[in-house]
């Protein structure tokens, strides 16, 4: 897979890549929405702390198909307030950490999700 960084756009805001392209061939993970709720119902509060455990569930989901965040060409993510953007990058970076082949990503605010308490929403899309 390449990263794709035309001379012709600023770089990116953060560690993420203006495109990336996937060679034909490759198996493909999509996961659906993450939210931060862990099995015994409980939320962490904040949303630093929901975008770990976001994050932590697409892992899993990638790690049920012998994936990891090295192999994610896209993320996702949904926030639900403009303060949540650096919380929520400081936990994508960290799950980032040591990949070198940085996927394509998008931010976005919504106006909200199934619970109020919800502030941070991911999904990925992986191919190795």
């Amino acid at each position: 897979m390449d990263m794709l960084a035309p001379l012709s756009l600023r770089q990116p805001f953060g560690r993420y890549a203006h495109g990336v392209a996937v060679p034909a061939g490759l198996r493909w993970v999509m996961t659906s929405g993450q939210l931060a709720i862990r099995p015994d119902d409980t939320i962490p509060d904040g949303a630093e702390a929901q975008a770990d455990l976001c994050l932590a569930n697409c892992a899993a989901i990638l790690a049920e198909a012998g994936m990891g965040p090295q192999d994610v060409v896209r993320i996702n993510a949904f926030v639900t307030d403009r303060a949540h953007f650096a919380p929520y990058m400081a936990a994508r970076d960290r799950w980032l950490a040591g990949v070198t082949r940085l996927p394509a990503s998008t931010l976005v605010i919504v106006s909200g999700f199934t619970r109020p308490e919800f502030l941070v929403e991911v999904e990925v899309t992986a191919a190795c």
